[in-house]
């Protein structure tokens, strides 16, 4: 893969630029490799290694939440029958993905994208780009070099959210903690993390926590979950066997096609289902209630107001989480910080636990604090983007056009909450620019592979009719939604940074696989039976080469 050291000046000049060396920007490398193979392209990754996610996180017990037959990549399957993967395994095999197509070979490492401006005139991006010396530790990286790229695309892949902070949340006095506070996304930068032999307190009921109890219960003296409101937590099988029943009837490729429809047609069951709260709801609480001690009070620590995958469901493998809460050491405590103290956190009144019954709970005594609170949605990857378009490129002048000036137009998080989203991955009023984001209350990558597919064809559309750029234009006015509608803090925190949907047409973000799947081939299966001549594509506006020189 490309080093520090490769080309550190100089211009380098490629037909996609691809963003981010995780799950997204792998398979967004191998669609580009094998749908656009005219196309020349490169990956940009700012770490010193390639997994994203799954090379970032440490925190003890990181594993996926998916299965993973929808999890992993449909073109390198899955290898193991594990449903749920820890970490450091999905980061190898997404290191192997890579090198079995050749992909590490166009993967540069060390390399953090700073800005990406945009010419209509040049009918391309100019992205400035910082050759860094990672601290394995966690720390500043160092930047020993500087590089520029002038791409016709970029496909963002870098995730939804920021590698360099968390959900701002406040605690009060969590300064005046004797012990240690550890947040999960910092796990060890600062030196290793003991828990052995301590007492624990994981503030926090996300996926995160979920999968930090168990693991920490092991050696911990004593677990404490202590979180403001329930979620809901599903037990699934730690290792999923169909695939070998399939494989006896089925030749191996067969078998593999026949088990991802079978697990995507599960998973979409499941949602619906679960998602009418009348069904939903009652049906996880028995399940969890086969997995706890009898005479656990599920009324009090898992009853959420709101229907299941209204904000994402919790998966364990095994019901690890429930057996840990099984054992003497680990419990769960639901209510609210008053303060920290130097010996632990002090509740406010009406805080009850898992392991002394109805009776209230007061404080909580500690020697580290974890502070699972949440993600900080940073849908832009931190880029500084900005746009230098021409007059053809720009709305009618109105008081509703977000963006109806020629000059360098920067697109900042309040900008975006203005704009509208197209299927889920391009964005009003921004040209030639894609960001691939999975699906989160689901399985990540069919929405991830959905959205880059969409990008696909509308390249070789494109090139069909000559159009040198493209971005959604907006026409009409249009009903203003949230594009995460999940109720989740953290996705409730972000709406001011969030591009809108409409939920209209091409206007929208798709939350399933089968909804995303439609809306491509009514695209460009539709453009395709039509005539590949079009120049109109619903929602979209083309540019061409003659439209720059007028404008010049």
């Amino acid at each position: 893969m490309g080093s520090a050291t490769d080309d550190m000046v100089g211009l380098v000049e490629v037909d996609i630029l691809i963003i981010g060396a995780g799950l997204s920007g792998i398979n967004a490398g191998y669609r580009v490799q094998k749908e656009l193979p005219h196309k020349s392209f490169a990956i940009l990754e700012g770490r010193s290694q390639v997994g994203g996610t799954w090379g970032f996180w440490k925190y003890p017990g990181i594993r996926s939440d998916s299965t993973m037959r929808l999890f992993g990549l449909p073109w390198y399957p899955w290898p193991s029958n594990i449903t749920m993967a820890d970490g450091p395994v999905i980061r190898k095999y997404l290191e192997d993905a890579a090198t079995s197509q050749g992909l590490d070979k166009k993967i540069r490492l060390n390399h953090r994208v700073a800005n990406c401006e945009w010419s209509s005139l040049e009918n391309c991006w100019t992205v400035s780009v910082d050759v860094v010396q990672n601290d394995d530790r966690g720390g500043e990286p160092l930047v020993v070099g500087h590089k520029k790229f002038k791409a016709h695309w970029i496909i963002n892949a870098a995730g939804y959210y920021s590698y360099d902070k968390p959900l701002p949340v406040e605690i009060p006095g969590i300064d005046r903690f004797s012990g240690r506070v550890v947040h999960p996304q910092f796990w060890g930068d600062d030196g290793e993390v003991d828990f052995a032999n301590k007492r624990v307190v994981i503030i926090g009921s996300g996926a995160t926590a979920v999968t930090l109890l168990p693991a920490i219960s092991k050696t911990a003296a004593k677990v404490t979950l202590l979180q403001r409101s329930p979620s809901y937590v599903f037990s699934l099988d730690g290792h999923d066997h169909t695939l070998n029943f399939w494989r006896k009837l089925l030749p191996e490729r067969w078998a593999r096609t026949v088990h991802w429809w079978q697990c995507m047609f599960m998973e979409t069951v499941f949602r619906l289902l679960l998602s009418n709260f009348i069904f939903g709801k009652p049906f996880v609480q028995s399940e969890m209630k086969k997995k706890l001690p009898p005479g656990f009070d599920i009324d009090t620590h898992f009853n959420p107001a709101y229907p299941p995958f209204e904000q994402r469901l919790c998966f364990c493998p095994d019901g690890d989480f429930f057996k840990a809460l099984s054992q003497p050491n680990a419990e769960i405590v639901t209510g609210t910080i008053n303060t920290i103290t130097p010996e632990g956190i002090k509740l406010n009144p009406g805080a009850k636990s898992s392991s002394t019954g109805p009776s209230e709970v007061e404080s909580l005594p500690a020697d580290l604090i974890i502070t699972a609170t949440g993600l900080y949605v940073d849908i832009l990857s931190s880029l500084n983007i900005s746009l230098r378009l021409i007059q053809s490129d720009l709305p009618p002048p109105s008081k509703d056009s977000p963006i109806c000036t020629p000059e360098k137009i920067p697109i900042n998080p309040a900008k975006l909450s203005t704009l509208q989203i197209w299927n889920g991955v391009m964005t009003e009023s921004i040209p030639n620019h894609a960001k691939i984001v999975g699906y989160t209350a689901g399985t990540w990558t069919p929405g991830a592979d959905a959205r880059t597919s969409h990008i696909i064809k509308l390249i070789q559309h494109m090139d069909k009719i000559g159009a040198k750029r493209v971005f959604p234009y907006l026409e009409e006015k249009l009903p203003q939604k949230p594009a995460m509608p999940n109720s989740s803090t953290y996705l409730l925190d972000a709406r001011s940074r969030l591009p809108l949907s409409a939920g209209v047409g091409p206007w929208r973000n798709g939350q399933s696989w089968w909804e995303d799947m439609w809306f491509l081939w009514i695209t460009w299966g539709w453009t395709s039976i039509f005539g590949l001549g079009r120049r109109h594509v619903r929602g979209l506006k083309f540019g061409f080469d003659e439209e720059g020189r007028k404008d010049r």
